[in-house]
């Protein structure tokens, strides 16, 4: 591997990070920063707000169910953008109006949309860490999260309760990240893209892994789609709440030049529980109070940590299957990990509405230490026993 060609590879990958940027950080997380201007204008209880993250959710699981199906019939390339262009008029959709149901459907098709991008650009990524030996390309792409939840600080603060330019901006703001990412895609086409897609999930060797996934996937999501409502009811001020997402957001793309080499040497499930319970300490740590610096550390430590769990797990999966495998283990995964946050911001919402904002970190600091206990218990530092293993204990 020449460097020239490496630092091709990690520039393909850095544009391709613009698509967890549209498909999570503007199209799943900035919603956070939408709640309470829509709360008041909507006139939502807490519930209703996370249904709206459910709905997100749900569409995601629909998204992933059918990604396998997409990628044969597109590509791995064409899935990604499609996926992109598709997420960036969802989002344009979003700002049509206040009905409930029109924003319920435009929430789960951005969701849909997301899952597409997420899987396949995620076995791209994956693809690229394989050629040039390197875990970065994984990591970078799934850091891509911050620099959407970055812009998103930037600008949504400051419309106040003009929620619906807010939803335009957004979507302008993806269609050019769809721009930007669209030859990043070229990567798995022919044959190698035809064996990616047919492929069998590898589940059962890692069941613990996929249970602590679920109980991640549904608890970090409320953190994130509350703390605005959260800081709103401590009645912090606008410039705080835009700093705190900020830092929010840098530490998500500070996160591979932190975890990247961790993940490629121990690319088991001890990582996976390190990082968890990591998460599970930066979300108690808003709890202890919402003075700016106690803030300010607990989003730098969820944000540092938070899109590094989906990296491992990707890792994981990478070095422990065929690349055959590879779509359809991702799809198994981001199917778990798309049922549990359909649910969690639903039923953390219930609860802060019974109680308060509060619950709803809570909610996220038990789940990802439940999570982060099961992984631990897992007893694996390498990757799980699939065919590439097996293959490599044969000869």
């Amino acid at each position: 591997m020449t460097p020239a060609r490496r630092t091709t590879a990690l520039w393909q990958a850095l544009r391709l990070a613009l698509g967890t940027a549209s498909a999570l950080g503007l199209a799943r997380f900035a919603y956070g920063l939408l709640v309470p201007a829509m709360r008041d204008d909507l006139h939502w209880s807490l519930a209703e707000a996370g249904v709206m993250s459910a709905a997100n959710g749900l569409g995601y699981l629909l998204g992933a169910l059918v990604t396998p199906v997409v990628q044969r019939r597109l590509g791995t390339a064409g899935a990604f953008r499609w996926g992109m262009v598709l997420t960036a008029l969802a989002l344009g959709a979003t700002a049509a109006g206040g009905d409930h149901l029109a924003l319920l459907i435009a929430r789960a098709v951005a969701g849909a949309a997301g899952a597409l991008v997420f899987i396949a650009g995620g076995v791209i990524a994956a693809r690229i860490a394989t050629e040039i030996s390197s875990g970065l390309p994984i990591t970078v792409y799934f850091a891509g999260t911050g620099l959407g939840i970055v812009v998103s600080s930037a600008t949504i603060p400051a419309l106040g309760a003009r929620w619906q330019l807010a939803w335009l901006g957004l979507s302008a703001a993806a269609a050019l990240a769809t721009l930007v990412s669209w030859s990043a895609a070229d990567t798995c086409e022919g044959k190698e893209a035809k064996a990616a897609t047919a492929g069998r999930a590898q589940i059962r060797p890692v069941w613990r892994t996929a249970l602590a996934y679920l109980l991640f996937a549904a608890g970090y999501i409320t953190y994130i789609t509350y703390l605005s409502a959260y800081l709103a009811d401590r009645h912090v001020p606008v410039a705080q709440v835009t700093l705190t997402w900020a830092v929010l957001g840098l530490a998500v793309v500070a996160a591979p030049w932190l975890w990247s080499r961790p993940i490629t040497l121990w690319p088991g499930d001890r990582t996976l529980a390190a990082l968890l319970a990591v998460l599970a300490g930066g979300a108690a740590l808003a709890l202890a109070s919402s003075a700016l610096p106690v803030i300010l550390a607990s989003a730098a430590v969820y944000g540092a940590t938070f899109m590094a769990v989906p990296a491992a797990v990707t890792a994981l999966i990478k070095n422990g299957t065929s690349p055959a495998d590879w779509t359809a283990t991702l799809a198994a995964f981001t199917t778990l990990f798309a049922a549990g946050q359909t649910a969690g911001p639903w039923i953390a919402g219930i609860l802060a509405d019974h109680t308060s904002a509060d619950a709803a970190l809570a909610w996220t600091a038990a789940l990802c230490a439940l999570a982060a206990a099961i992984a631990a218990t897992s007893g694996r530092a390498a990757p799980f026993p699939g065919p590439v293993t097996r293959e490599r204990e044969r000869q």
